[in-house]
Protein backbone atom coordinates (compact mmCIF):
# COMPACT_ATOMS: atom_id res chain seq x y z
CA UNK A 1 0.00 0.00 0.00
CA UNK A 2 2.82 2.22 0.68
CA UNK A 3 4.56 2.15 -2.68
CA UNK A 4 0.93 2.96 -4.06
CA UNK A 5 0.74 6.01 -1.80
CA UNK A 6 4.23 7.41 -3.20
CA UNK A 7 2.95 6.75 -6.97
CA UNK A 8 -0.12 8.92 -6.08
CA UNK A 9 1.77 11.66 -4.44
CA UNK A 10 4.62 11.44 -7.58
CA UNK A 11 1.32 11.95 -9.97
CA UNK A 12 0.08 15.07 -7.78
CA UNK A 13 3.13 16.73 -7.14
CA UNK A 14 3.49 18.62 -10.72
CA UNK A 15 0.52 20.26 -9.81
CA UNK A 16 1.72 21.78 -6.40
CA UNK A 17 4.71 22.68 -7.98
CA UNK A 18 3.37 24.78 -10.47
CA UNK A 19 1.92 26.79 -7.68
CA UNK A 20 4.90 26.98 -5.89
CA UNK A 21 4.84 24.20 -3.45
CA UNK A 22 5.51 20.60 -2.94
CA UNK A 23 4.33 17.45 -0.78
CA UNK A 24 6.46 14.86 0.52
CA UNK A 25 5.54 11.85 1.60
CA UNK A 26 6.55 11.09 5.45
CA UNK A 27 5.04 7.58 6.50
CA UNK A 28 1.89 5.47 6.24
CA UNK A 29 0.32 4.06 9.59
CA UNK A 30 -2.75 2.00 10.52
CA UNK A 31 -4.40 3.63 6.89
CA UNK A 32 -3.34 7.21 7.53
CA UNK A 33 -1.04 8.84 5.25
CA UNK A 34 1.59 11.61 6.75
CA UNK A 35 2.58 14.39 4.36
CA UNK A 36 4.84 17.45 4.69
CA UNK A 37 3.47 20.09 2.86
CA UNK A 38 6.19 22.12 1.60
CA UNK A 39 7.31 25.84 -0.56
CA UNK A 40 4.33 27.80 -0.98
CA UNK A 41 1.86 25.01 0.52
CA UNK A 42 3.55 25.08 4.17
CA UNK A 43 1.84 27.68 6.15
CA UNK A 44 -0.76 29.03 3.00
CA UNK A 45 -4.28 29.81 4.34
CA UNK A 46 -5.61 27.24 1.67
CA UNK A 47 -3.35 24.47 2.28
CA UNK A 48 -6.15 22.82 4.23
CA UNK A 49 -8.20 22.34 1.66
CA UNK A 50 -5.40 21.45 -0.58
CA UNK A 51 -4.74 18.68 1.69
CA UNK A 52 -8.66 17.58 2.15
CA UNK A 53 -9.80 18.01 -1.44
CA UNK A 54 -6.65 17.50 -3.39
CA UNK A 55 -4.28 15.50 -1.77
CA UNK A 56 -6.44 13.28 0.09
CA UNK A 57 -9.18 12.88 -2.40
CA UNK A 58 -6.62 11.79 -5.39
CA UNK A 59 -4.40 9.38 -2.36
CA UNK A 60 -8.07 7.56 -1.59
CA UNK A 61 -9.11 7.42 -5.15
CA UNK A 62 -6.73 5.10 -6.13
CA UNK A 63 -5.80 3.39 -2.68
CA UNK A 64 -9.03 3.07 -1.12
CA UNK A 65 -7.63 1.19 1.92
CA UNK A 66 -6.50 4.82 3.23
CA UNK A 67 -8.81 6.36 5.96
CA UNK A 68 -7.39 10.10 6.30
CA UNK A 69 -4.36 12.44 5.19
CA UNK A 70 -2.96 14.13 7.49
CA UNK A 71 -0.15 16.93 6.90
CA UNK A 72 3.05 16.92 9.80
CA UNK A 73 5.36 19.55 10.33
Amino acid sequence: MEDEVKKVIEKIRPMLQMDGGDVEYVGLEEGVVKVRLQGACHGCPMSQMTLQHGIEKAIKKEVPEVKKVVAVE
